[in-house]
């Protein structure tokens, strides 16, 4: 079976859902449909499917790409929050799933239990993606090789650094997709911030198949060196702001700064790219901010010439498109 049929109808739910070959599938498509928006001539692959979109938590760019990514091939997406619907509370995530699956060809969820998007695939009857929760971010982790892949055009040997909350589920996905792609991941977090040992040592195990490798580092100027990528999030998660001050203690010298840019030893070759998932506290204009400062990076990487973390925004909505063309509504590249 072609990997296009092999993907109808299926979920994400973690990046592990995906045989490499998927992975690649995916990001193969959503490079063509990002060409094909450039041009004007997007098709109409979602004509008359209708997806629901689950929001336990905020968003601004994950709401806004599927938004786009389906209305640009034709389909309709209805964004619902608790406050909208029953979930969990008057009706059981396995019963507002049957509902919803009746109704719509697909179902996205964002936020805070992974059992609950695992419920929700279970039972509704129609493709469910992950647009995170605490566990796992596999459609970041898309959009992040997706957009490391434009500008080194490989992701083989691309070796990418992780600087801050190592345990994080933008970290945990990263560390996923990076493996299953052939790169060189190192995690570079404080002892008490490591992911799970069983989750380090299966990534240990399929870089090392594809080619790549995984270390986890204590030192981020040690991690940083030969870095082609360094990527950092936020040190304060969603659901974790009673941890801020504890936090902000413990990552502070994680910070990503032009001096720790600096011991990549690539900022004079062309061989060096940032990337923030986003939000991200990198000034004064914003309520943390404007109080601390930045955070866990500083305006001059965050706006200078190795950013292209508006690229990797971007790119959410193209690899969201795939995701949804690929699973909704049945495509091939």
């Amino acid at each position: 079976m072609d990997l296009g049929r092999q993907m109808q109808g299926r979920s994400l739910l973690q990046i592990t859902d995906l045989t490499d070959g998927e992975l690649f599938y995916l990001l193969d498509l959503a490079a063509m449909l990002k060409q094909e928006k450039k041009a004007g001539a997007s098709r109409q692959r979602l004509a008359h499917k209708n997806l629901a979109l689950i929001f336990e938590k905020m968003s601004t760019r994950t709401r806004c790409a599927c938004a786009v990514a389906a209305s640009d091939e034709g389909g309709h997406t209805e964004f619902l929050t608790t406050q909208d619907i029953h979930l969990g509370k008057k009706e059981s995530v396995a019963d507002t799933a049957r509902v919803l699956g009746r109704m719509f060809d697909g179902i996205l969820f964002r936020g805070y239990k992974q059992e609950t998007v695992v419920a929700l695939a279970q039972h509704a009857g129609v493709p469910v993606w992950n647009g995170l929760t605490d566990a796992h971010h596999p459609t970041q982790a898309m959009a992040d090789l997706m957009t490391v892949r434009e500008h080194f055009g490989r992701l083989r040997g691309i070796r990418l650094v992780y600087v801050g909350d190592g345990r994080n589920n933008v970290a945990t996905s990263l560390m996923l997709a990076c493996a299953k792609a052939g790169m060189h991941f190192v995690n570079a977090t404080p002892a008490s911030l490591v992911p799970d040992a069983k989750l380090v040592r299966w990534c240990e195990d399929r870089a090392q198949l594809n080619g790549g490798s995984l270390k986890v580092e204590h030192d981020p100027a040690v991690a940083v060196q030969d870095a082609n990528v360094v990527y950092t999030d936020v040190w304060v998660s969603m659901g974790e702001e009673q941890q801020q001050s504890e936090r902000l203690e413990l990552l502070r010298p994680y910070q990503v700064n032009a001096a720790l840019m600096e011991k990549t030893g690539h900022t004079e070759d062309g061989q060096l790219i940032f990337l923030h998932c986003l939000p991200a506290f990198h000034d004064h204009n914003t309520e943390v901010t404007r109080d601390l400062g930045a955070l866990e990076v500083t305006d001059d990487v965050f706006e200078g010439a190795f950013s292209r973390v508006f690229d990797q925004a971007e790119n959410k909505m193209h690899s969201m498109k795939a995701l949804f063309v690929a699973s909704a509504g049945g495509a091939a590249v």
